[in-house]
């Protein structure tokens, strides 16, 4: 069975000196494609897949070299790494290749869907001979001895891209996962590993007990494909959904299911698997609602997500219950818009934490400074009140404290999609935000 080689581009040394890559948004390449690369490696590992993960502290000379060393014949290797451009717009995942060599095109076109297929909002910038490259080649396409890739698997110096990276990073490893073994299947296709024996669990949708048995892999539950129908969900055009298929019966990772209107519970006294079909399943995109998380689940979420920004605004959980409380609207997603905004409370190079601008908040009279509040409590509020212009036309119970709020067409958003395009020209924005609403449910086991 042939294995896979995985690197993580930059972070080694180079001339002297360890090589960060592209730093942007308080972060670095080296530190995004090394997390990245750890995933992916995981999932690889947890699929019986054999991996080398070159050493982090070598240069891109020294990581050729290594792999040279120990590549054999149906072995594949990759390189993951970022893009930089000086405009922040320009965003996207594409893959290197060596020029004039369809078969190696072909492989990068099959991994570069596999990512977008986990990943759609990920612009497409295509696969690229490596003539194309700002050097004129790729050394890690080119002087590799074995069938090799270079992957860009976004800019990190588009705000967009990075959140993604950030907030998805699972995905994009399960994605890229995903086509290395569909890429090295095409480089031997008897490099399929013997099937594994995954233990059984038990189904109950709406309450009611299912006859048919779910499966554990990796410690992630899947379903026998045809409950899709009781479950009120339509699979026939669902590709971010991942299907596996095993003991001649197709199964679907029923986390994936969240995005199609299913609850998704789990009680592991029982091992059962609650699920509650989409028609009887509490919409999660109405901004004037109800959030159904407390204030400690909330917490751990930021917390898992980024440690010091909880630490610094301890108290941002219960404001941000309070104040959405005031106004009736849903506290899960302004939370969750509050972690898309800022990266989890890392802010960025235009807004600053003493700032207590948790929603990229402008001011009034076209300047580019954004607002600033005088205290947690207050920016929370005009993030609120904000959220309430968009998504109601009743008057506020408290005194405006959103330099904005008069501008506001009221009651024009009422649901999270119909923010996109008017908070933010992003096309995906309240997308993003209803995915961290999701994996905020997943974290507080709702």
């Amino acid at each position: 069975m042939g294995r896979i080689f995985i690197s993580a581009a930059r972070g080694g040394r180079e001339n002297g000196r360890i090589d960060p890559g592209t730093i942007a948004g308080g972060t670095t390449e080296a530190r995004e494609m090394i997390l990245l690369r750890d995933l992916i490696v995981s999932e690889l590992q947890a699929r019986n897949w054999q991996v080398l993960a070159v050493p982090d502290d070598l240069s891109a000379r020294g990581t050729i070299n290594w792999i040279n060393a120990r590549a054999v014949r149906l072995d594949v290797a990759l390189e993951i790494q970022t893009d930089a451009a000086p405009n922040p717009s320009v965003r996207g995942a594409s893959v290197f290749y060596i020029a004039n060599n369809e078969e190696r095109k072909k492989n990068a076109e099959l991994l570069l869907l596999n990512l977008l297929q986990r990943v759609p909002q990920l612009p497409n910038r295509g696969v690229r001979p490596d003539t194309s490259a700002g050097l004129g080649s790729v050394p890690f396409c080119r002087q590799t001895s074995i069938p090799a890739l270079q992957m860009q698997v976004g800019f990190l110096t588009s705000p967009e891209d990075r959140r993604l990276l950030q907030s998805r990073r699972r995905d994009f490893a399960l994605g890229i996962a995903d086509g290395l073994i569909s890429w090295s299947r095409v480089i031997d296709p008897s490099s399929a590993p013997s099937e594994p024996n995954y233990p059984s669990i038990n189904i109950s949708i709406d309450g009611k007990n299912y006859p048919d048995k779910g499966i554990l892999v990796n410690g992630n539950s899947y379903i026998p494909i045809n409950l899709a129908d009781q479950l009120q969900i339509d699979l026939s055009n669902a590709p971010k959904v991942h299907r596996i298929s095993y003991r001649q019966v197709v199964y679907a990772k029923a986390n994936d299911l969240r995005d199609l209107g299913v609850s998704v519970g789990w009680d592991s006294t029982t091992r059962t698997l609650n699920l509650k079909s989409a028609a009887k399943t509490p919409t999660i995109n109405e901004i004037m609602s109800n959030g159904r998380t407390k204030e400690v689940q909330l917490h751990i979420f930021l917390r898992n997500n980024n440690e010091p920004g909880s630490i610094q605004f301890p108290d941002i959980p219960k404001l941000y219950i309070e104040e959405a409380a005031i106004e009736g609207v849903n506290h899960d997603i302004a939370f969750s818009q509050m972690c898309l905004e800022t990266n989890y409370l890392r802010f960025t190079k235009n807004i600053k934490p003493e700032q207590n601008n948790f929603a990229g908040l402008g001011t009034v009279g076209g300047g580019s400074e954004t607002a600033t509040f005088e205290s947690a409590r207050i920016g929370v509020r005009a993030h609120i009140q904000h959220l309430k212009a968009y998504a109601s036309s009743d008057p506020l119970s408290q005194e405006v404290v959103d330099p904005r709020f008069r501008f506001v067409t009221r009651g024009v958003a009422p649901i999270v999609e119909q923010l996109s395009g008017r908070w933010s020209p992003d096309r995906n924005y309240g997308a993003n935000i209803l995915a961290i609403v999701r994996q905020l449910y997943q974290s507080a086991g709702l």
